[in-house]
């Protein structure tokens, strides 16, 4: 839907489950539209942020099926200004974890995905609309890559650049790539950020155009797990040059690690998606686990060594506080809106991201995912009204 200054927010819906097109849309049809009817008014725009695999993407790339959804789209007066381009493939219901960084931006195959993402996007948009796409942080850190491996990552990163901008001059569209740090990626930090884009300017002198198409989507989540403070992040992320394609707003888990909190903290663990876990000890460097059962494995081994504080990815709605020893990273959320109040006209798309609905525990889920979603627009709505970002009637 379409904000203040305007901004457009919508939900990722990378929390349905689709890997075919025909499932993609099921999941449009079945619960998109169930939000929609219940968050926004009939006449009022309702922008949707699509989740795409490479299989999706290929079947919907087809003039007919193109023109259907478009159809679709206009009947329910819906529009979809975004893509999540991060998981190629499959994302429920089987083991994802380090999966979802392949194929990485090493191969043909993501920059091939990637491309193909704006071609579909740019024919989706409405006239005069800017659209992006986010994707994964270049890589893994466990991959073991070489010199020659970040060399190849910035031809391709150049390649996509150059698509992207081909394609928003033959469609007039301002189009994005948003690259998004995570816990344990290429790059994950804003310090990390900084050194990845400056290398690659540094590699490729002459690409001026670079940062005009490819910049960042900051995920509210993974920041604030590595123990970031939002409108420093995003000051000196934006402050450097670096585009601020999109923003997403998500809520970690945090606590005191406890054995009462550790004992509770098991029941997240679960073989779907990597928790990694970041512990914080005062001014003592982070430690970092690849993902939560290595954390609570080290909690067994070593229980006097744990840290102060540890932060967990794991996407937790954005209306829920949890309770029982738990808390959560909002107050990063905030701080990113607080920042987006002071400065709206520096990023416009907008995704609440909570795509962990099926493998929360049962305590902190809502009896329906369009439940969960409502209330998750309701308290995104309520907060950005208070920051002048929605005007609230």
């Amino acid at each position: 839907m379409l904000l203040n200054h305007g901004i457009h927010l919508g939900y990722c819906t990378n929390i349905h489950r689709g890997e075919s097109w025909e499932e993609t849309w099921r999941g449009l049809s079945e619960h998109t539209l169930k939000v929609r009817q219940r968050v926004a008014k009939k006449n009022q725009p309702y922008g949707i942020g699509l989740r795409l695999s490479a299989r999706a993407a290929n079947e919907l790339n087809n003039p007919c099926m193109i023109a259907e959804f478009q159809e679709w789209l206009e009947m329910h007066n819906c529009y979809v200004f975004t893509i999540n381009g991060f998981p190629y493939g499959s994302f429920h219901g089987t083991r994802v974890k380090e999966q979802v960084f392949k194929p990485d931006w090493t191969t043909p195959e993501r920059l091939e995905y990637t491309n193909l993402l704006f071609d579909i996007l740019a024919k989706l948009l409405p006239k005069g609309m800017a659209g992006s796409v986010s994707t994964l942080p270049g890589s893994h850190k466990t991959f073991g890559l070489t010199g020659d491996d970040i060399g190849t990552i910035f031809k391709n990163l150049r390649a996509c650049r150059e698509h992207i901008e081909n394609v928003s001059v033959a469609t007039g569209h301002d189009l994005h790539l948003g690259m998004e740090p995570e816990p344990l990626g290429l790059f994950e930090t804003s310090g990390e950020t900084l050194k990845f884009f400056g290398l690659y300017a540094d590699a490729n002198p002459g690409d001026k155009d670079f940062f005009k198409f490819i910049g960042l989507n900051y995920d509210t989540c993974h920041l604030a797990i590595e123990f970031e403070e939002a409108q420093e992040a995003l000051e000196r992320i934006t402050g450097s040059g670096i585009r601020l394609s999109k923003l997403h707003f998500s809520n970690a888990l945090r606590l005191k690690p406890t054995p009462a909190n550790i004992e509770r903290l098991s029941k997240f663990d679960e073989p779907v998606y990597f928790h990694q876990v970041v512990a914080g000890d005062g001014d003592l460097p982070l430690r970092r686990f690849a993902d939560l059962d290595l954390a609570l494995a080290h909690a067994k081994r070593s229980p006097s060594d744990l840290g102060e504080e540890w932060r967990v990815h794991f996407h937790i709605p954005l209306h829920a506080r949890p309770t029982n020893g738990f808390d959560d990273t909002s107050d990063h959320v905030l701080g990113a809106m607080d920042w987006l109040a002071a400065n709206p006209t520096k990023c416009s798309h907008i995704e609440m991201e909570t795509y962990t609905w099926e493998v929360l525990p049962e305590a902190m889920r809502s009896d329906s995912v369009e439940d969960q979603l409502v209330k998750e627009y309701d308290w995104t709505l309520a907060e950005m009204g208070k920051r002048g970002l929605v005007t609230v009637k």
